[in-house]
């Protein structure tokens, strides 16, 4: 069986690592690079030596500054920043084939609009038929070929069974939904919480308040997930707690190493090095989203109050800890 034609836009860490799962069984998998120097360094070192050193790419995988090279494609992974899917799409769009699969892998909110990224492509991208994957994911554990399990959501469920056929491997595992906002909800939610696991960490609060944390951190993203439509069984799945108990425990994630430095005391622009993790895009829009429908998000909002220096840590966990008693929920 011929498999369908594959690129990837952006080259980052996991641009490379879907690049290299997309390469099993493909002769040609363009990388799109938005700057020509990175795509130009991609193809010289065969490596992203600054995310990924050590890690090279696979033979298929085609290095490129130039957009155009979707037209080959029946699916295309957008795998850029997710403030940066609506220039990508926009980019991509006279490019673009029609019913091709545009499937999403950035998380994220967008800010200036306040939109999932789903909606952002459609707008831009109203001949391409929309996916999302997310779950709990490292790009070096995926180019390492260690096992991994993600979450393909796409509304139709015969575009979401083909696209998990297609993109999965041996290690690299898709399961399928059509809870599209569920699986986004969970991806942008898990972001802004590994911030505030960070923070806990990098305060040295112990692992006993680490895991209240996440706990309390996941009956967050239960009731934003609710109060928009998500189903509860992809919340609890791959892309919602699966990867929240992944960016939750470690320092690979950046949304967890931003907050572990401004637990340890650092500003936000020393710790991000004047580079936002994605969480901290989200925060607000997150905090403003779950205000529009009367949700409570505690957690979240004393992120988006440290990320705009309204609060300090020691502020946050002592407002957080002088809550008034209640039931679980």
């Amino acid at each position: 069986m011929t498999r369908a034609t594959v690129a990837v836009l952006g080259a980052g860490a996991w641009g490379v690592a879907l690049a290299n799962v997309a390469a099993q069984g493909r002769a040609r998998v363009p990388l799109w690079a938005h700057d020509p120097q990175a795509a130009e360094a991609l193809a010289r070192d065969r490596e992203n030596t600054r995310r990924l050193p050590g890690l090279p790419l696979a033979a298929a995988v085609a290095p490129t500054s130039d957009i155009s090279v979707v037209r080959e494609a029946e699916i295309v992974l957008a795998v850029t920043p997710a403030q940066a899917i609506r220039m990508t799409a926009r980019a991509a769009r006279p490019h673009m084939r029609e019913r091709a699969a545009f499937v999403i892998c950035a998380k994220g909110i967008e800010r200036d609009r306040r939109k999932f990224l789903s909606e952002v492509a459609k707008e831009e991208l109203p001949q391409a038929d929309v996916a999302v994957l997310s779950g709990p994911s490292f790009a070096a554990d995926v180019c390492r070929g260690l096992p991994t399990a993600v979450t393909l959501a796409a509304h139709d469920e015969t575009l979401a069974r083909r696209l998990s056929e297609e993109l999965s491997t041996k290690t690299f595992r898709l399961y399928r939904s059509t809870d599209v906002r569920g699986a986004e909800i969970g991806g942008a939610a898990k972001n802004v919480l590994a911030i505030a696991a960070g923070m806990s960490h990098g305060r040295g609060l112990g692992a006993s308040a680490q895991a209240a944390l996440i706990a309390r951190g996941f009956a967050e993203l239960m009731r934003l997930g609710r109060a928009l439509g998500a189903r509860q069984e992809t919340l609890m799945g791959l892309s919602g707690l699966g990867d929240l108990v992944l960016t939750c425990g470690s320092a690979q994630s950046r949304n967890f190493a931003l907050g572990e430095a401004l637990g340890q005391g650092k500003s936000v622009e020393d710790a991000t090095h004047g580079k936002l993790a994605e969480g901290a895009f989200t925060a607000r829009v997150m905090v403003e989203m779950a205000r529009a429908h009367d949700v409570e998000l505690p957690i979240a909002e004393a992120v988006d109050a440290i990320l705009s220096s309204r609060l300090s840590v020691d502020g946050a966990i002592e407002a957080l800890l002088m809550r008034p008693l209640k039931a679980e929920d």
